[in-house]
């Protein structure tokens, strides 16, 4: 009796750690998908130098990039920034602190003496805590930041700090 009641106790510590090793797998994967798909925003950013919603514009490659690698985690972006909650369309909306979005842009304005019209955007995304049986239990966010761009294309308007 005495052995059974022991291996039951062992039984059980063994399935707490097992939930705890593939909650940490699991949290690690999703904020390295969410990591990458802001690193991927921010690159795109720079390199077509700013937001433009245009047909060919920086907002539906960032929305087509986004839809092939499978990225469906929304989040609340906070006022001042500009969310797409829709992947099929490239517009931009500004954040409310209500509605949920697929990722959250910020212009900046970084400017100095020398370059008048310069800025950076600051790019948000998400990533859920979630485990395999039990369900979703939090949504973080991925912040990032992009170089300073001179002359941005874009009609987002400059968030002076």
């Amino acid at each position: 009796m005495r052995q059974s009641i022991g291996s039951t106790w062992i039984l059980q510590l063994v399935i707490i750690f097992m939930l705890i090793f593939v909650g940490f797998l699991a949290l690690t994967i999703n904020y390295t998908k969410a990591f990458k798909m802001k690193n991927e925003i921010v690159s795109m950013i720079e390199k077509y130098e700013g937001i433009s919603s245009s047909e060919h514009g920086s907002i539906s490659l960032i929305n087509n990039y986004l839809r092939y690698y499978n990225y469906h985690t929304k989040g609340v972006c906070e006022e001042g920034y500009y969310g797409i909650n829709d992947l099929n369309s490239s517009s931009v909306s500004p954040a409310n602190g209500k509605n949920k979005y697929y990722y959250c842009v910020r212009k900046v304005n970084a400017s100095d003496p020398t370059f008048i019209t310069r800025a950076n955007y600051e790019v948000v995304t998400f990533f859920q805590f979630n485990l395999p049986v039990i369900g979703d239990f939090f949504t973080f966010r991925v912040n990032g930041k992009t170089i300073d761009i001179n002359k941005p294309t874009d009609d987002i308007p400059i968030i002076y700090k």
